[in-house]
């Protein structure tokens, strides 16, 4: 064996695909769910008291989980499992909290998951002695690794420890009769149980259960391990929905897990597949990668047109309040409510971005490139949405001067101007706001010397108009008088009389301008001098004085040059 098949050998041996096994493919159901659509939201059930709190390296107290609590209700979950209250004090506590301080509203139901133990299955009746109505959620795991390698049990014994649970809850229930129960099993690692045994394991649990259309079990099937893609669980969720029996008293729920990353799609296409029913986690927090992200897949539907029927226009305050509650921080770049997923930082994004939004109507649906939805819609307003670094473009730097400043700047201007911006932003290595671009608007294209307005005058002129402009230069004052079919041509004209220069006006545009300046209007304007085109800007209180006041900048910019010798620096918008 030579030595470079020693060190295949042992690369190999470390990361070798061929030990993983595809799974076995999902027989005996018709496939409908790819033509199925999504019309209304599921259940929600949030898992943020019971897996998400078991993930944590330091679990919720008692006061966190009851603020995390406030905030489930408050944004509309009506199912909340509130804990393991036979295997954790704080979780009994925090259950009889609930209870004794009158703190479930009528319409939410709380739930409690217990194993098919009957001492635990009796502590978990007893921590909800006194509640109104509750979800007992049994489960035991069903998979072949757990009930070879762990339980070394057969098929038959694993369905009698089911068994023996769902009649130890009923027992239970019974000797409570005030109470509204709700029944709920999960034959847990689901995802990689039998199919066929899935079904048999919860029809011998619906017998002991006796549901009907008007008292339905759930059934909750666990994507315990994500080990394969949502299109294959979506395969496994409709083969259970076509073949257990007495669906119609049957509510289907998923718990879906992100150990691929899939779990929200995983949950979203269970939904085509017949799962009525979803838990999850508010932002995906759960064990290993986590839970299915409500916030995500409530978020998916929202933007199909979808009520979700949970409020979530202030997504601030949810990540804020599962921040304190969990010590996780949020990714920026998290689906929908990450700091950043409104934000451009491409320059053709945001190009993009801002005539979308330009031409978005109130009354027609929405239709703005790179944004999937109206950030407003769920409380984020448009100052994020473009900022600029380095890899920005002109769009974005005209999109935030008019946001904040009211600038709309010409196509010109902004050819011009971008160079600036970028290099500036890659000067300091990071963004730059409207401040900034603004400043560097005026620094390089407004000039007030050494040709400095001090007064004018304008009056009709026969079929034109007639202008006196006063200025000064070096010190010296002198008066410039001209005639033109405007203001602006006659100024020109008057000028290129005096001097002996050529100078045209190639392009022009003035506007009011909104809080944020001094002046009440700014022009631009862009003076053709042989084969050179200057642009300049300036302001002033009104729009005649501002584009008085470009044009001089733009002539103070003519006399200028750059490092190279170039008119003005501005060999590259030479014609």
């Amino acid at each position: 064996m030579t030595d470079t098949d020693s060190i295949t050998e042992h690369d190999m041996s470390r990361f070798d695909h061929r030990k993983y096994s595809p799974a076995p493919k999902v027989t005996g159901f018709t496939r409908t769910w790819p033509d199925q659509e999504i019309t209304r939201a599921p259940i929600w059930v949030s898992e943020d008291l019971r897996d998400g709190n078991q993930a944590l390296l330091e679990p919720m107290t008692v006061e966190q989980k009851q603020k995390l609590f406030k905030l489930l209700v408050d944004i509309g979950v009506k199912e909340i499992m509130v804990g393991f209250p036979s295997a954790s004090q704080p979780d009994y506590d925090f259950v009889r909290w609930l209870i004794d301080e009158n703190q479930i509203p009528e319409d939410v139901t709380i739930a409690a998951l217990t194993q098919c133990r009957d001492h635990l299955i009796d502590k978990t009746f007893e921590s909800l002695d006194g509640v109104p109505k509750a979800i007992i959620h049994l489960y035991n795991s069903t998979s072949t690794v757990q009930r070879e390698r762990v339980f070394e049990m057969s098929q038959d014994g694993i369905i009698d420890i089911a068994v023996g649970g769902a009649k130890r809850v009923k027992e239970n229930a019974r000797a409570r009769p005030g109470v509204d129960w709700r029944l709920e099993y999960s034959p847990e690692s689901f995802s990689t149980t039998e199919m066929d045994f899935a079904v048999r394991i919860c029809e011998a649990v619906m017998d002991v259960w006796e549901p009907t259309p008007a008292d339905r079990i759930i059934f909750n099937l666990p994507n315990t391990v994500e080990q394969v893609g949502p299109h294959y669980h979506a395969d496994q969720i409709e083969y259970f929905c076509q073949n257990v029996k007495n669906r119609e008293s049957v509510i289907v729920s998923v718990h879906t897990h992100n150990d691929r990353g899939g779990a929200v799609a995983a949950a979203e296409l269970a939904m085509l597949a017949g799962a009525e029913r979803v838990e999850g986690t508010l932002l995906g927090n759960g064990e290993r990668t986590g839970n299915m992200d409500m916030v995500v897949l409530a978020m998916n539907l929202y933007s199909m047109g979808v009520d979700p029927e949970l409020d979530l226009s202030n997504p601030d305050e949810i990540v804020r309040v599962v921040h304190e509650c969990t010590g996780i921080a949020l990714h920026p770049r998290h689906p929908w409510v990450g700091e950043l997923v409104y934000t451009a930082f491409s320059g053709s994004h945001q190009d993009a971005i801002r005539k979308s939004l330009r031409k978005q109507q109130d009354d027609e649906p929405w239709q703005v490139a790179y944004l999937a939805i109206d950030p407003r819609d769920i409380g984020r307003d448009y100052q994020a949405v473009i900022r600029v670094n380095s890899q920005s473009g002109k769009g974005g730097m005209a999109f935030l001067l008019e946001r904040d400043y009211g600038i709309n700047l010409p196509r010109w201007m902004m050819l011009a101007l971008a160079p600036h911006v970028q290099a500036a932003s890659e000067k300091i290595t990071g963004e730059l706001g409207s401040p900034e671009i603004r400043d560097l608007l005026f620094t390089h294209f407004d000039r007030q010397t050494p040709i400095s307005l001090v007064d004018y005058s304008v009056r009709r002129a026969g079929e034109g108009q007639k202008i006196s402009v006063t200025v000064t230069e070096n010190g010296e004052q002198f008066t410039l008088e001209g005639q033109g079919n405007g203001p602006l041509s006659a100024f020109v004209a008057s000028w290129n009389a005096r001097t002996g220069d050529d100078l045209m006006i190639a392009d022009y545009a003035e506007q009011a301008v909104s809080a944020g300046s001094d002046a009440d209007a700014i022009a631009f304007v862009q003076i053709k001098s042989g084969t050179v085109r200057i642009p300049a800007v300036a302001e002033d209180a009104d729009t005649l004085s501002a584009s008085i006041k470009a044009i001089i900048s733009a002539i103070n910019l003519s006399r200028e040059t750059d490092d190279t010798g170039q008119r003005g620096g501005l060999t590259a918008l030479a014609s």
